[in-house]
């Protein structure tokens, strides 16, 4: 599919309007989505934050744009409430290092996206590893007269910022600057020593027992949280670039940092488009570990949470988050994912019941019926839902709406003659299109399929190696052996059997 053949309109957080999508380059997107903390496991905000950028990720590459995707790992300078680094704090409370910390974390994120099938970026940068960077991006900032040094840290002037560049700061979150001065949460333990509790650090200087430290022109320390996102942004994809996306909850104080910083060094802002998801809640309020009221994918995965009578899977999870717009509250509910888990299902079902479908060329007279016309305004709408700001809800109202047709034609209520066969050419394409390219759906039920399959061979060729071994057939047996082997599969054996497992 050509770019130009489809028009996109994305909602921007920036102007707070809906507006046509144009690349800075023609064919090519550049998309930069902040990423996780990694001082824990994910949790299922993050999770629908992830998978709604996955599908707009997986959208610009089926309309056939080129995406360079660069989604961060701070493992350094996001701090708490009490000036603690997140990463210090984790390595304190599971008596660990703190780069073990973000390595474990790391993992679990990885393996959290690849069950909800969440394609990896094109690049995953560090925080860590672009200290140099920052301390440039610091040193143009205080060049260009919007930072000042105290004692060893480096603090942006978010005043003068706004005396000389009226109308930027406070854009992106819709407030006026008076509340975000007086309400700002940078003025953390720790840094009294700043002209106004709104400035935000660029650079701290250690304190006794920081654990991750680097050395710069002012003193021992480690960078600013929103300083990481400003630099591995603009150096992977420029200093302005086509889209910045994160959760709703880094509007302020990350985002409008971010672009006050680089506005500071370049005077310019990083992305053109700005794309924030909102919450995900359960049971109708904001999740919460205090209160008991949470749920990690894990627990979800397994069902052992007291909230959940049972198990759901990873791609029923999905198809919830498909239902709602990526912009809207979505509250979950067990009654939510037991509709979700049928539909779901019923999907996968009606795309195997469409792709095994004859194609009847032999009557086909190359006319139009008004079954044709229904079902080509079902794909096309489903296209013009994901085309208005990713609407995933419209498009997957407009799929279930052809499962009807599917069915009705599979069972001949509808004539198959009365359906041309390019247009059931062109559903099937599209519902694979749609179910596996665009909302990254996986059929579980294959899968569960497989794994029986395989289970049922491998107790067959057990059964037949243990005949020739009880007949002393050892050339038998050794031949199933090595060739089960060549195959990636490893033989045990035992005085209660054989078992197997993969290499």
């Amino acid at each position: 599919m050509k770019t130009a053949q489809r028009t996109l309109r994305i909602s921007n957080t920036l102007s707070g309007k809906k507006e046509i999508f144009t690349p800075l380059h023609e064919g090519l997107v550049g998309m930069y989505v902040c990423g996780p903390t990694v001082y824990n496991n994910v949790h299922l905000g993050n999770c629908r934050t992830f998978t709604s950028f996955d599908i707009i990720y997986r959208y610009l590459l089926h309309l056939g744009y080129r995406v360079r995707y660069v989604r961060n790992i701070t493992d350094v300078g996001h701090l708490t409430d009490d000036g603690e680094d997140r990463m210090a704090q984790g390595a304190r409370l599971h008596k660990l290092e703190p780069m073990e910390v973000a390595q474990r974390y790391t993992l679990d994120f990885h393996e959290v996206m690849r069950m909800l099938n969440n394609l990896p970026p094109s690049i995953e940068p560090r925080a860590t590893g672009h200290i140099p960077e920052q301390i440039e991006m610091v040193q143009r900032i205080l060049e260009r007269g919007y930072a000042y040094e105290r004692n060893g840290s480096v603090y942006f002037n978010v005043r003068k910022f706004i005396a000389e560049n009226p109308g930027i700061y406070g854009r992106l979150s819709g407030r006026v600057v008076e509340e975000l001065i007086a309400e700002s949460r940078e003025n953390l333990k720790g840094q009294e020593e700043k002209d106004h509790p709104a400035d935000f650090a660029l650079w701290m200087k250690a304190r006794p027992g920081d654990l991750m430290i680097w050395k710069s022109p002012w003193s021992v320390g480690f960078p600013g949280w929103h300083l990481e996102c400003s630099v591995m942004s603009t150096k992977y994809l420029g200093q302005t670039f086509d889209i910045h996306g994160g959760g709703g909850d880094l509007k302020f104080p990350h985002h409008e940092n971010e672009i006050a910083q680089n506005y500071g060094a370049c005077g310019c802002s990083p992305a053109r488009y700005w794309i924030h998801t909102n919450m995900l809640q359960l049971n109708g309020a904001k999740m919460s570990k205090s209160e008991g009221n949470f749920i990690t994918p894990e627990q979800l995965f397994t069902g052992t949470s007291s909230l959940l009578s049972k198990a759901y899977s990873p791609m029923v999870l999905r198809y919830y988050f498909l239902q709602a717009h990526y912009a809207s509250v979505l509250d979950m509910t067990e009654e939510g994912l037991r509709a979700a888990e049928k539909a779901y299902n019923k999907m996968m079902e009606t795309n195997q019941l469409l792709q095994s479908l004859p194609v009847n060329t032999a009557t086909y007279d190359g006319s139009e019926s008004a079954h044709d016309r229904a079902i080509l305004r079902h794909i096309e709408a489903a296209y013009e839902g994901m085309d208005d700001d990713f609407n995933t809800a419209i498009a997957l109202a407009h799929l279930n709406e052809l499962c009807s047709y599917v069915h009705k034609i599979a069972h001949r209520q509808i004539p198959l003659d009365d359906v041309s066969p390019w247009v059931i050419e062109r559903l099937k394409t599209f519902f694979r299109a749609f179910l596996f390219d665009i909302f990254g759906l996986r059929d579980e039920r294959q899968h569960a399929n497989g794994n029986h399959l395989v289970e049922g061979l491998m107790a067959l060729i057990l059964d037949i190696r243990a005949a020739a071994r009880a007949q002393k057939d050892w050339n038998t047996s050794d031949k199933i052996r090595d060739a089960l082997a060549a195959l990636g599969i490893a033989l045990k054996d035992g005085k209660d059997g054989t078992t197997w497992t993969r290499l």
